[in-house]
């Protein structure tokens, strides 16, 4: 028993040590590159980069208890495909509705009542689309096209 112990003791520091070292030659932007990179703006600083770009703002509106936005951001959201057409067609921003300063202003302003809801607005606040529920890879990438 003491031998397997020491066999299944070793095996593990191994496996550690060999991730860890893969861990270390994996280069940040490789990590950050995947899925659609979600700005850390306000509502208003995102309005106005859509303003200045000439993109709409895509809004994930979700909430920490959501299991289909969790899902989501687990999946379509990471989604190669996905990722290049919404990194370049939008200025993505993600919204705690119930916990950030912004989420009670878009429920109201845009009568968000489901979770999620997936906004497209443009520099000037008008929505354009709305989508309500989990949407797939290849449905948000039919949703992105259309806009």
């Amino acid at each position: 028993m003491k031998k397997l112990f020491g066999f299944l003791l070793a095996v593990g520091l191994i496996s550690t040590a060999f991730v860890s070292k893969e861990h270390k030659n994996t280069s940040v932007s490789a990590v950050k590159a995947a899925g659609i990179e979600f700005e850390g703006n306000t509502l208003a600083e995102a309005m106005a980069a859509a303003k200045k770009s000439g993109k709409l703002v895509f809004i994930d509106a979700y909430t920490d208890w959501c299991g289909p936005c969790k899902k989501m951001a687990a999946t379509s959201f990471q989604d190669a495909e996905v990722a290049k057409l919404f990194n370049s067609k939008f200025i993505n921003l993600k919204v705690e509705m119930e916990k950030s300063s912004d989420g009670p202003t878009i429920a109201r302003a845009y009568r968000v009542a489901a979770y999620p809801t997936l906004l497209f607005i443009d520099g000037d606040g008008k929505l354009v689309k709305s989508v309500v529920g989990f949407q797939t890879a290849d449905q948000l990438i039919a949703v992105g096209k259309s806009l």
